[in-house]
Parts: C-alpha cells; sequence; structure tokens
C-alpha cells in the first residue's frame, strides 16, 4: 500500500516510464527523431522544447507536493493527540506554514474562520502551476496542427513545382517532389508530436499535480475540521488548554536554562583548572629559566678564569708541554 504523501510521487515516476516507453517506440518504429533533425520548419523542436519545459515544471511541483503532503501526514498525527496546540509548536515549511500562520493570525484576533477558504488562497500557487501544465499541453496540440498546415503549403508547393518542370526540368521535378514528401512529413511528425506530448503524456502530468494538490487541501480541510475544530472557537476550556500548554512549554525551558546552568558550572570548572594547570606550567617555565641563566653565567665564569690561567702561564701547548715533563 502507497503511503498516501507519496502517492503523487509514485504515479508520476510510473507515468514518466510510460512516457519513455512511448518515445521508444516513436524512435523505433516511425524514425522520428530522423525527421526532427532534419525538420526545416522547426515546429517540432519548438513542441519537442515545451515539452521538457512541461516535464521539467511537473516534476517539480510533484516534488513539492510530496513535501508537503509528507509534512501534513505528519501533523496530522500530532493533531490527533494534541490538537491545535500540538500543530502551533510543530516547525512547519513552505505553503504549510503560510497556511497555518494565517491560520493563527485568524484564531488570535478572533476572526470568522474559512478552512476551505484559506487552503485554496493558500495552495492557489500549486493549482495555477498545474493548470500551466495543461494550457502548455494544450499549446502542444495547437502547434501540431499549426505544423499540419505548414506541411501541407510545403506539400502543394511541392507539388506546384513539380507540375511546372513536368516534361521540361527532370532535376526541378525530382526537387518538386522532395519538398511535396517533406511538406507531407512536416504534416505528419508535428501533428504525431503534438496530440502524443500534449494531448496524452503532458496532460498527464498535469492531471496528477491536479490531484496532489486536492489531496493536500482535502488533508488540511479534515485536520482543521476534525481534530482542531474545538480549539478555534473562543471558550474556557480552549483558553485552560492554552494555558497548560504555556505552563509546560514554561517547565520545558526552566529545565533546559538548569541544564545549561550545569553545563556552565562544569565548563568553569574545566577552565578554571586549564588556568591552574597554565600556572603552573608559567612557574616551571620560569625556574627552568633561572637554571639556564645560572649555568650560563658558570660558563661565562669558566671562561674568564681559562682565560685568566692562560695570560699567566703563556699559551695553552706551552702549559700541555710543560706539565709532559713534569711527569
Amino acid at each position: 500500500m502507497i503511503q498516501r504523501g507519496y502517492r503523487a510521487l509514485v504515479l508520476w515516476i510510473m507515468w514518466s516510464a510510460a512516457a519513455i516507453v512511448v518515445y521508444a517506440n516513436l524512435y523505433q518504429d516511425t524514425s522520428v527523431w530522423h525527421f526532427v533533425s532534419h525538420d526545416s520548419s522547426r515546429i517540432t523542436w519548438v513542441i519537442i522544447t515545451l515539452f521538457m519545459l512541461g516535464v521539467i515544471t511537473s516534476l517539480i511541483l510533484t516534488i513539492l507536493l510530496t513535501l508537503e503532503s509528507v509534512m501534513v501526514d505528519d501533523l496530522e498525527q500530532t493533531a490527533k493527540t494534541k490538537g491545535w496546540l500540538g500543530i502551533e509548536n510543530t516547525k512547519k515549511k513552505l505553503c504549510i506554514a503560510n497556511f497555518f500562520e494565517s491560520l493563527k493570525t485568524v484564531i488570535n484576533n478572533n476572526g470568522e474562520l474559512n478552512t476551505e477558504t484559506l487552503v485554496n488562497v493558500e495552495l492557489a500557487v500549486y493549482r495555477r502551476t498545474a493548470h500551466g501544465l495543461e494550457v502548455i499541453g494544450n499549446l502542444l496540440i495547437t502547434l501540431g496542427l499549426v505544423g499540419t498546415v505548414v506541411g501541407l503549403t510545403l506539400t502543394l508547393t511541392g507539388l506546384t513545382g513539380a507540375l511546372e518542370a513536368l516534361g521540361q526540368d527532370q532535376e526541378q521535378l525530382l526537387r518538386g517532389l522532395r519538398s511535396a514528401m517533406g511538406g507531407m512529413g512536416t504534416a505528419f511528425y508535428t501533428t504525431l508530436l503534438g496530440s502524443v506530448l500534449g494531448g496524452v503524456l503532458l496532460r498527464v502530468f498535469g492531471h496528477i499535480d491536479e490531484n496532489g494538490v486536492d489531496s493536500l487541501e482535502n488533508a488540511l480541510t479534515r485536520i482543521c475540521l476534525v481534530y482542531c475544530s474545538a480549539d478555534f472557537k473562543p471558550s474556557a476550556e480552549r483558553d485552560v488548554r492554552v494555558l497548560n500548554n504555556e505552563i509546560l512549554t514554561l517547565t520545558k525551558n526552566i529545565e533546559k536554562l538548569q541544564q545549561n546552568l550545569v553545563q556552565s558550572k562544569s565548563a568553569i570548572a574545566a577552565f578554571a583548572d586549564e588556568l591552574t594547570e597554565m600556572q603552573a606550567r608559567d612557574n616551571n617555565t620560569q625556574s627552568l629559566e633561572k637554571t639556564i641563566t645560572l649555568r650560563k653565567q658558570y660558563l661565562d665564569t669558566l671562561r674568564e678564569e681559562f682565560q685568566l690561567r692562560r695570560m699567566t702561564r703563556g699559551a695553552w701547548w706551552r702549559v700541555l708541554v710543560n706539565s709532559f715533563r713534569k711527569t
């Protein structure tokens, strides 16, 4: 069983696989891509470009609807247990966040609440995009018909040239017949691409997205009417629930503050230990510096004594020779 939030995306992937199969059949059976690459009117290029634009738009819209639907499913589970207060404290994104923010504003101002109208307003951007896919599909069909007219025009022009060259110029006759056959190809292939890509494939993509928007609107309306309607009307019970929720929130904040204080105390203690270690290291460093200074002074004293003895006794090699003589 497909989860409700992923239904639109799964249907889109399945229909994309069907579209790829259709493309493959067109490529193998009718050599449509050979004609597209040699189409002098470039109408087939425009049809394929608009179709790819519609597919990319449909994919982006489907992904956004999937994210929104999954979020709505999670909010519905929250609303079953905690009602409107649970939804109010939940993080939300995209159009769902705008919808609940507007709903919160209406409730706080004690305004007249119309859930269905508010849902339609907040999700209007998705519906307009899905409707735009249908417009692109209709435009592809129209371009296919335009290509048919252009192809027939090219065919008549080529036949006219061929008839004029009949019995006079064999090469001009062949060129006219080729132009007529190319015009027939333009009429056939533009009609085929426009009807298949726009009238079938892209229209189904738009229908999938429209169903996704409808499902999202129904889910939001159900949450508001079934699980949150009691919290929308001003009453003493609602005020009590709001007060209890604020008390719980305050309690959680106090607990978090206590935890932060404990962590801060631990951090301060660790910092004090580090300062103590640094002071001890500084003391050790100072004693080491004093030892090094005393060593340097001792070596300087020895050097001065050696120089004095050398001055009184002569050169050092003489002192060395005299020492050997004495022995």
